[in-house]
């Protein structure tokens, strides 16, 4: 329980990839701020899973990742309901795949809302009580995307690189007051989503769902394997502890081998 008394913020942690953090991050002992859409009861279930499996204090909040004014009241809500806001993980995120030519502005703006502007409020709100404290970890999901490109994907991959150069001026900036920031870059992550468009490509081919599974890993990863989010919380609760304490500025690839080609 080596986070036993932090609070950490994790966006976009009512599935996927958010929530295999917040269980990694509850794991270690920190209380936890849930961000994210979902039915109601399916919310309320998530917090009394991760309270009662933990010991520990589960609070949510619905802020809208577009509203820099909902993002700063989550932090205060975090500080006032848990008692800080010592982590922050910004992992909210959304896609839209088109041409350059074709991509809509509205969905641009979207992407690059949620996807990057999003963690800058999110920093800029937490970022005084981490140094009153003297102590903050600042964890930017980011992507393989957020060092290379693909194309039909101008505003993720835009914001992906946004949000690597985002945590290495925050690390720059943060050096000397006990507060790390560093980006995580994932490849392939099996989450919910993802797995809908396995079955979804399965039953469009005929294939079976593990042969599409080899052929979608295969257009961009030389392992053949799905990141699991438990390993992704696995990365944060490293980060978060005293052997990660200089470890600061860093994109850090978990991408079966995507962005070494």
């Amino acid at each position: 329980m080596g986070l036993r008394g932090k609070v950490a913020i994790v966006t976009g942690s009512t599935s996927g990839i958010g929530l295999g953090i917040a269980r990694a991050l509850a794991a270690e002992g920190a209380a936890i701020l849930l961000n994210g859409f979902g039915p109601a009861d399916a919310i309320a279930a998530l917090r009394e899973e991760l309270a009662a499996n933990h010991g520990v204090q589960v609070h949510y909040s619905a802020a809208d990742m577009t509203k820099p004014d909902e993002i700063a009241a989550m932090v205060a809500e975090a500080r006032r309901e848990l008692g800080g806001a010592d982590i922050l993980v910004n992992n909210a995120g959304i896609q839209h795949t088109a041409a350059i030519a074709d991509f809509p502005a509205g969905k641009w703006d979207a992407v690059i809302a949620i996807n990057l502007s999003a963690a800058f409020h999110a920093m800029q709100a937490a970022i005084p009580g981490m140094k009153g404290a003297g102590w903050g970890r600042i964890i930017n999901i980011a992507s393989a995307h957020g060092l290379v490109a693909s194309a039909q994907k101008s505003a993720y991959v835009a914001a992906k690189h946004g949000m690597v150069g985002l945590t290495k001026v925050a690390a720059i900036e943060l050096a000397n007051d006990g507060i790390t920031c560093n980006a995580i870059c994932p490849g392939w992550v099996l989450t919910p989503l993802v797995q809908a468009q396995l079955d979804a490509r399965a039953q469009a081919t005929g294939r079976s769902a593990a042969e599409e599974e080899r052929a979608l890993l295969a257009e961009k990863q030389p392992m053949l394997r799905f990141t699991q989010p438990e390993q992704i919380g696995a990365l944060c609760v490293f980060l978060c502890s005293d052997a990660a304490a200089t470890m600061t500025g860093a994109p850090i690839s978990i991408d079966g081998g995507w962005t070494l080609q």
